[in-house]
């Protein structure tokens, strides 16, 4: 008789015995004993073969067994302090095994591979140690995202992927062909978003989100994942202070559920743990004169150059970067330039040149994990920057009624999925975040 069981409960079935279905992940052989690692999806775990008691033929077939073969094993777990694994001191004496299938020559050994190498076997690097605690982390912060949301009065209400205008920039759109009209992947869902807040309050929409930005940088993807609430009657005040309890809702959360996935990718969790609220809040002319500080006290001719800027000038990944050095947690840049921001942002007051806009740039270099605003509640306002973008008004006249009938005050914001895991598990390169990363040189696998 055998007990349910997955890696991941191993510390709860000392004595048992238990059956893992799974893969080899190596092994070692030393005379009698021979050591595998075997893997279930939730963990990975030691097993020990002992060939006086399991036998001659099935010891010498466990022993030629090529990594990532298929097997059945069964036997009891008993505590070892020296047993590695994920959990780490826990083993399983091996009693039967059924081979499934022994894999010749799997492609991803223990030597050092280029990242090209890699990607063109995704299907197959996802299996690695490093891959599997991101893409763990990954699910754990979703579900921290829709949790928090859901208690805190948001409705997950969809929107469409196929649109027929630009949110975000014309310069960055998709196009496909939609029957006998243009159509677009989906930027954002934030503008149906505005129009689901008048008739529910609080809304989000959670899913893909398309950029066909020819960018090769490590923050980049052209198919990403984004969270995007949006609250009627918020102004930006109401917007930062949702942000950081979020933000930090989501860090607490995936700190206190994944810190051996955390430990295991090398995380500093120290730094983890000081992501509370309250978080720093600067003005976009704050950050400008900061970094021209930065700026001007280096030597380093390239370091100078790019941290070049004026006001008015968005911010590169150098500026953020610099800039965030400074904070020993997420800091909110608020008050940009219209000119650098989405055409929906709400004026300043007394500034037109600046927008109620905001980002919460990430410490440790990471830079912008979200980018939101308080939006435009004139329905003229909305109109004459709809004419100074030189966007086509028919696509946006529904937009505009928003405004018309019943518009209040409003905010929202979007939080990237791939850049906050990157942040979260201190990964260099944004391409590690996705099971399945687009960017402007990969649509394989």
């Amino acid at each position: 008789m055998t007990t349910p069981f997955t890696i991941e409960t191993i510390a709860a079935h000392v004595g048992e015995r238990v059956t893992v279905k799974g893969w080899l992940y190596a092994s070692t052989h030393k005379g009698k004993l021979l050591f595998l690692q075997l893997r279930d999806g939730t963990g990975i775990t030691q097993a020990v073969a002992f060939r006086p008691e399991v036998g001659d033929e099935l010891f010498e077939s466990l022993a030629h067994l090529g990594q990532e073969s298929s097997l059945i094993v069964t036997g009891t777990v008993r505590a070892n302090p020296k047993a590695p694994g994920i959990p780490a001191g826990y083993e399983i004496g091996v009693e039967e095994a059924h081979i499934l299938q022994n894999a010749v020559d799997y492609p991803i050994g223990p030597k050092e591979h280029g990242v090209e190498f890699l990607m063109d076997n995704r299907h197959l690097w996802l299996r690695s140690k490093q891959q599997w605690a991101i893409m763990r982390v990954r699910t754990t912060i979703k579900r921290a995202i829709i949790d928090y949301l859901d208690d805190h009065g948001f409705y997950n209400i969809d929107t469409p992927i196929l649109t027929p205008s630009a949110a975000e920039g014309t310069s960055t759109l998709f196009e496909v062909d939609y029957f006998d009209e243009k159509a677009y992947l989906a930027q954002t869902g934030q503008l149906y978003n505005e129009a689901n807040i008048m008739a529910f309050g609080k809304v989000y929409c959670f899913g893909p989100t398309f950029r066909a930005e020819k960018s090769k940088t490590r923050r980049h993807l052209a198919e990403f994942w984004m969270v995007e609430p949006e609250m009627a009657y918020y102004d930006l005040e109401d917007l930062m202070n949702l942000e950081e309890e979020f933000v930090s809702y989501i860090v607490q959360t995936t700190l206190e559920q994944r810190a051996a996935e955390l430990e295991l990718l090398g995380r500093d969790l120290a730094a983890l743990r000081n992501v509370i609220p309250p978080f720093p809040r600067i003005s976009y002319d704050e950050a400008v004169e900061r970094i021209q500080a930065i700026r001007a006290a280096t030597d380093d001719p390239i370091q100078k150059e790019l941290l070049a800027i004026e006001w008015g000038d968005d911010f590169g990944s150098p500026h953020e970067t610099e800039l965030t050095k400074q904070f020993d947690k997420p800091v909110f840049v608020y008050g940009y330039p219209s000119a650098v921001k989405a055409f929906y942002m709400e004026p300043w007051p007394g500034r037109p040149e600046v927008c109620k806009s905001v980002d919460l740039l990430a410490p440790e270099g990471y830079g912008e994990i979200i980018g939101g605003s308080e939006r435009m509640s004139d329905p003229d306002v909305l109109l004459a920057a709809i004419h100074r973008h030189e966007l086509p008004e028919v696509n946006y006249q529904w937009y505009i009624d928003l405004r018309r009938y019943g518009g209040v005050p409003h905010s929202g914001f979007g939080l990237g999925l791939e850049r906050t895991v990157a942040w979260i598990c201190g990964i260099d390169h944004i391409r590690q975040t996705s099971p399945f990363p687009r960017t402007l040189n990969r649509l394989t696998p």
